[in-house]
């Protein structure tokens, strides 16, 4: 099979996936609004939604191992995720909206580790950039974002959901073009031991990785959960958030193209160090405006508050472990280090923004603090080579 054939049939889950969660972090918290639902139950549902992700995204991941490849796993999970907009629809009451968050957490996180660890392993195997592939996920984000934008002004808060089903329908048929199980690089194991989960949650080094990348992922709680609200109270219309919205993600395309040059000559850890670092800067001016020239520029740091610390992330997780401990290592990035991490600071996030308004994002700023504090610690202790799986 040609690699382009190869890179467009991995693309194709991310772009689906990347779809409708485009238009579910824009625009999740005016559909939440719009069902009655107050801003510290806003929080108390993305953080109950990020615990049940956790305990989901390990258990889920040691099924498909069990399973022998993600493949089986992520066609039931895209069929499960098109009846959990059905039931969302008819969720009415916050008891009701939070009984179907926690299934929904079940069933929609655990996919994007298992994808992930496919794509990081098949671009490798076919060797293609990671980062070319994965940024199509970005692009896909950005066409989620502008038609919810413009569905929601034109026709009112509940088109979030069937614009978000619009893509979660070719979930399921994507995970089916995936390859039916990992596919492992010829020679990449050889020499090296197994490891288990205690192993890695024992190496001082791979506890400050999880400490550093998830304190700059989780510093964006505030952004998801009322960006958008705090730019409607600002009088900012749908059109234009959706657009702030997209342009944060076509800037993190940019960063895609070139995160193989910036990786050579910035390093691992210098990678995340630009993620932390921007959004000590990011989360501070957001505190103080709502200016839309100034939410312009402030918009372009999620090239780096992001992207390219998720690049760093998955770059350390390539160089760290051997091969065969890519889904161990992408379970507990995406459950321990983002999942509960967040976790904890979503719920933050809803009681200081009940209390504080848009100052809440000055609590971002300490979260990518400590998480800097974290990543210096690990440039101390970490020199670039395997932390566990060695004879």
């Amino acid at each position: 099979m040609p690699p382009w054939l190869t890179g467009l049939r991995l693309a194709g889950y991310g772009a689906a996936y990347f779809f409708a969660a485009g238009a579910f972090m824009s625009y999740w918290p005016v559909w939440l609004r719009d069902r009655g639902v107050s801003d510290t139950e806003i929080g108390t549902l993305f953080m109950s939604r990020q615990i049940i992700s956790v305990v989901a995204t390990l258990s889920v991941g040691w099924i498909a191992h069990r399973l022998g490849g993600p493949r089986g796993v992520m066609v039931t999970l895209g069929l499960a995720a098109v009846v959990m907009i059905g039931a969302y629809e008819f969720a009415t009451s916050f008891l009701a909206i939070f009984a179907v968050t926690m299934v929904w957490g079940f069933m929609w996180s655990p996919p994007m580790p298992l994808y992930d660890g496919v794509l990081v392993t098949e671009t490798k195997r076919h060797g293609l950039d990671y980062a070319r592939v994965r940024m199509w996920s970005s692009v896909a984000f950005i066409a989620g974002t502008f038609v919810a934008g413009i569905a929601v002004d034109r026709y009112g808060p509940p088109w979030v959901l069937y614009v978000g089903l619009a893509s979660i329908v070719f979930l399921a048929p994507f995970a089916r073009l995936l390859p039916a199980a990992p596919s492992r690089v010829p020679g990449a194991d050889h020499g090296h031991a197994s490891f288990s989960v205690g192993d890695l949650l024992r190496s001082p080094a791979f506890l400050l990785f999880l400490m550093a990348t998830g304190f700059c992922q989780a510093s964006h709680s505030v952004l998801y959960s009322f960006g958008t609200l705090t730019w409607r109270a600002a009088g900012i219309d749908d059109v234009t958030i959706s657009a702030l919205w997209a342009e944060s993600v076509a800037i993190e395309i940019v960063l895609m193209l070139f995160g193989g040059w910036l990786l050579k000559r910035l390093g691992v850890c210098g990678l995340i160090a630009l993620g932390l670092g921007a959004g000590m800067v990011r989360w501070t001016a957001m505190a103080f405006t709502t200016d839309l020239a100034a939410l312009v520029l402030l918009q372009s740091l999620h090239s780096c508050t992001f992207a390219a610390c998720h690049l760093g992330a998955m770059a350390f997780l390539q160089r760290a472990l051997p091969a065969h401990g890519a889904a161990i290592g992408q379970s507990l990035y995406y459950a321990l280090g983002t999942g509960a991490t967040q976790a904890l600071v979503y719920q933050f996030s809803g009681l200081l923004y009940s209390q504080y308004g848009q100052h809440a994002f000055l609590a971002m700023t300490l979260v990518s603090t400590i998480g800097m504090c974290a990543l210096l610690l690990l440039a101390r202790t970490w020199k670039g080579g395997l932390l566990v799986g060695q004879t």
